[in-house]
């Protein structure tokens, strides 16, 4: 039985460990209108990526744990010092310093409110959001931009208040692991895996 590959870094090099290849056997093309004449064939196959989250890892990982992490400019030269960045950006736009790592889950959970929205009846072949989509534009009591996410539960509207709420179970390291319901949302009404 052959193992997914998997990838680690030791001695700050990638280690990689277990299966990359999956190949399925072709299948046939036919033509169903001119006596199932061969036209060509589906070559499956599957791919495996390695993404590197560089600094921003530390926002996936604190997901995990049910926290939202965002980034402060403390450069004392830079006309904008001070300014607090979700989505989380390593470096500040305007001076280039390198932004501060700063934890404003309770910001989140005092602030948050739908900027604006916009609901998606069709996605793209590998969404695995259940449809409609809520999407959600996201502003926080001083924080200088939008976060764009998705909220689980109820019908969005402007200026609702939202709290965010994490996929502490089986998380997928990804954004997904962060969703937003309105203000109120009880405990065990939050879709499987996710916590507050």
């Amino acid at each position: 039985m052959s193992m997914f590959g998997q990838v680690y870094v030791k001695n700050n090099q990638y280690k990689i460990k277990g299966d990359f290849h999956h190949l399925t056997p072709n299948t046939p093309i036919r033509d169903a209108d001119a006596g199932w004449k061969l036209l060509g064939v589906t070559n499956p196959r599957d791919m495996t990526y390695m993404h590197s989250y560089g600094g921003e890892a530390a926002f996936f990982e604190a997901l995990s744990q049910g926290k939202l992490m965002a980034t402060r400019c403390d450069n004392p030269k830079c006309e904008y010092k001070g300014s607090v960045y979700q989505p989380f950006r390593v470096h500040c736009p305007d001076c280039l310093g390198k932004n501060t790592v700063i934890d404003m889950t309770d910001i989140a959970k005092k602030s948050a409110r739908v900027h604006t929205f916009m609901v998606c009846e069709r996605s793209g072949a590998f969404n695995i959001l259940e449809k409609p989509i809520k999407f959600i534009n996201i502003e926080f009591d001083g924080v200088v931009t939008i976060l764009m996410s998705y909220l689980s539960i109820g019908e969005p509207a402007m200026g609702m208040r939202v709290v965010p709420i994490f996929k502490k179970l089986g998380p997928t390291y990804t954004i997904l692991d962060l969703s937003w319901v309105p203000v109120g949302t009880k405990e065990n009404q939050l879709p499987e895996g996710f916590s507050f």
